[in-house]
């Protein structure tokens, strides 16, 4: 099924490793080794599984690998190989084992052939993992739901199985394609919810990513509420924080409009050019640009779009990118746009780039989703899902009112340190691994981290960095002012 995981989408200890951001930083920011000396070997040994993604690529997995390296644990993963990536290395003291990745699939068989050579190639470096490192504990991350099988065959031999349950796939399924028509869709759908519900059945503990999907665990999957953890892909924002604006990002633009995630079908980004198409051709904002930050399936036919609506001039598409671009684009811009359609997977998923927006100080506008305006709540302004007349609207009014968006930035920032930040995520994260793990107790997996002792949380070494609410307010009517 299509990659989405990037909703995604968390720490290392240094500000290069940790800036990561919805699946878009090159993994080659990384320090690498080639595998070959083991852990203690007391120390608790866990392997994570993901298809979706090439790990560290993988933001969540990634914040869950730091959070289980530094409390004691020996971290294996498995994952496809990324542009460039070695078969098998050592990043940051996690042993990643990688295999090359199926091509792309299209159509039924392709999916099919797709997940069962990803499942085999799995399966076979488990055995490498086993001999060479060892594992106590599997965690596997959807999607897709194919590896219960493989944690099954494992539990036989004393290891547990934890499920990081990423996305919804029946949901995912008629988001794509609607409601099933024919034989075989209906087929298909009941192929899903059988494999998500053997998934649920063969975990011994479910990590859910926020309270919809513990909901569908419970209800639709059978699993006991004591055996499921909310784990939400919280931005950790000792790292991703608001800087001091670069004037030079805007170009010759007054105001800046930004797009961050991953570019797929699903994502609705052809909405952010109907909304430049609006904003520019209808009612004359020419000093308006965008810039669309990330990758994905839909990035080329994003582009010939853009060029068929006349607006290559306003918006700028950087491809991927890593956390120094990220934080730079993300600091000078007005409004973060979330564009996700209203669709069965996207009402239930929490979308990273909502919350991210919020570490960085960007109030955004977006359509209104039940996750979204749980993550965001006072610091989005919401429109009617598919309105675009409504979305520029909004733009609009947060465009002309400095004041607006300064107060929305403050408060984004606020409740991003407070509510929404991964370190009590790690902590949750953390129990949820004890509860399989009988080894011996776990540590925090606090790294030693950056020093924080000011109002926005963040750290006191970055010169940069936007420290107190008025430093924000100001770079935040700053911006408008220089635009007007």
């Amino acid at each position: 099924m299509a990659s989405i995981a990037g909703r995604g989408p968390n720490e290392p200890t240094s500000l290069t490793t940790t800036r990561l951001s919805a699946c878009l930083v090159d993994s080659h920011d990384f320090s690498c080794t080639n595998i070959g000396m083991t852990g203690p070997s007391d120390a608790p040994k866990i392997l994570i599984i993901v298809q979706n993604l090439p790990v560290p690529l993988d933001r969540r997995v990634w914040l869950e690998c730091q959070a289980l390296r530094d409390s004691g644990f020996d971290v294996s993963v498995i994952c496809p190989q990324g542009p460039g990536d070695p078969k098998r290395h050592d990043v940051d003291g996690v042993a990643l084992y990688k295999y090359a990745p199926a091509p792309e699939a299209e159509g039924l068989a392709g999916f099919a052939y797709e997940f069962a050579y990803s499942w085999i190639r799995t399966a076979l470096l488990s055995l490498a993992v086993r001999r060479e490192k060892g594992f106590d504990v599997i965690q596997a991350c959807n999607p897709p739901d194919t590896y219960w099988l493989l944690g099954l065959l494992w539990k036989t031999r004393g290891v547990r199985f934890v499920f990081d349950h990423h996305d919804l796939n029946p949901e995912l399924f008629l988001s794509r394609f609607g409601a099933p028509t024919t034989p075989l869709q209906h087929a298909e759908l009941t192929v899903l919810r059988w494999l998500e519900r053997c998934t649920f059945r063969t975990a011994d503990h479910v990590i859910s990513t926020n309270e919809s999907f513990k909901k569908i665990a419970m209800e639709r999957g059978g699993v006991a509420e004591e055996d499921v953890t909310v784990v939400r892909s919280g931005p950790d924002t000792r790292s991703m924080y608001p800087t001091r604006p670069d004037p030079e990002v805007r170009g010759d633009g007054s105001h800046l409009l930004a797009y961050l995630g991953i570019m797929g079908p699903q994502d609705g980004v052809e909405s952010v050019l109907h909304l430049m198409e609006e904003l520019v051709h209808a009612r004359g904002r020419t000093s308006v640009r965008a810039v669309l930050l990330g990758f994905g399936d839909s990035l080329e036919s994003l582009r010939d779009q853009c060029t068929q609506l006349g607006l290559d001039d306003y918006v700028t598409f950087t491809g991927r990118v890593g956390p120094t671009e990220i934080a730079k684009y993300l600091s000078a811009a007005d409004v973060g746009l979330g564009p996700d359609p209203a669709t069965p997977m996207n009402d239930l998923s929490t979308m990273n780039k909502t919350m991210e927006y919020m570490a960085f100080g960007l109030p955004s506008v977006a359509f209104d989703l039940k996750e979204t305006r749980i993550s965001g709540e006072n610091s989005v302004l919401y429109v009617p899902p598919g309105d675009i007349g409504a979305f520029a609207d909004a733009v609009e009014r947060l465009l002309d009112d400095d004041e607006l968006r300064a107060e929305m930035a403050v408060s984004g920032r606020r409740r991003a340190v407070s509510v929404l930040d991964w370190r009590p995520q790690r902590t949750a994260y953390l129990q949820a691994i004890q509860s399989v793990v009988s080894k011996r107790s776990l540590g925090t997996g606090e790294p030693a981290g950056e020093e924080v002792a000011n109002e926005l949380g963040v750290p006191t070494d970055d010169q940069s960095a936007l420290a107190t609410e008025e430093e924000l307010r100001s770079a935040v009517r700053r911006r408008g002012f220089a635009g007007a």
